[in-house]
């Protein structure tokens, strides 16, 4: 069992609370009630990132200390919105959330996953019809090992999961969010992953 506070209590938030906890994990979701996203992350030993991408650097370098030796599992992008609210553009074009985090918070293990597929994939990879494909970037070993029994714990198979390699990498990844309002409008929200074949 590992402590998990998971900050952001939305769609993508709830949903990985609610799977981790089913999972046997001691999971504390953080609203935003003043404070609560300081004692949560305090109190646990992962933190998951799921506040919208946008304002996630601000809201989490206030927590630099409670986030310090901390494994801080990253599942947002940073983008900006078009007129029907999906992902226009990147905030951080040529870097990534992630590098962003990373660089602000050296004391915190940054680990970049999740963020390459709709919500519900993030717990019932098995929905879809061929195998899907989880992606980790960050630069602690351990760190990205403990995210990856993480990502077991939620249905992953191991071959699954692949581990690109330092947080740079993550810059890809969430470049990969700009198909995203695509494919949205091409097949309306049917639970995909975006996935390597080979």
């Amino acid at each position: 069992m590992t402590t998990i506070a998971v900050l952001g209590n939305g769609r993508v938030g709830g949903n990985l609370a609610g799977a981790l906890t089913r999972a046997g994990h001691e999971v504390t979701v953080a609203d935003r009630a003043p404070g609560a996203a300081a004692d949560a992350a305090r109190a646990a030993r992962i933190v998951i990132n799921a506040t919208p991408g946008a304002g996630s650097l601000e809201r989490l370098v206030a927590l630099r200390e409670e986030l310090s030796g901390k494994i801080l599992v990253d599942v947002s992008n940073a983008t900006l919105d078009g007129p029907d609210g999906l992902p226009a553009d990147l905030i951080y074009p040529g870097s990534s959330l992630a590098e962003q985090l990373q660089s602000a918070l050296p004391r915190t293990q940054v680990v970049k996953t999740l963020n390459t597929m709709l919500f519900p994939v993030m717990t019932a990879p098995a929905m879809l019809a061929q195998a899907p494909e989880v992606f980790l970037s960050g630069e602690d070993p351990q760190a990205k090992q403990a995210v990856r029994a993480l990502l077991t714990d939620l249905g992953w198979h191991e071959e699954w999961i692949t581990d690109l390699g330092g947080v740079l990498t993550a810059r890809a990844t969430e470049a990969a969010i700009l198909f995203v309002p695509h494919v949205i409008r091409s097949s309306g929200f049917t639970p995909f992953a975006i996935s390597i074949a080979r």
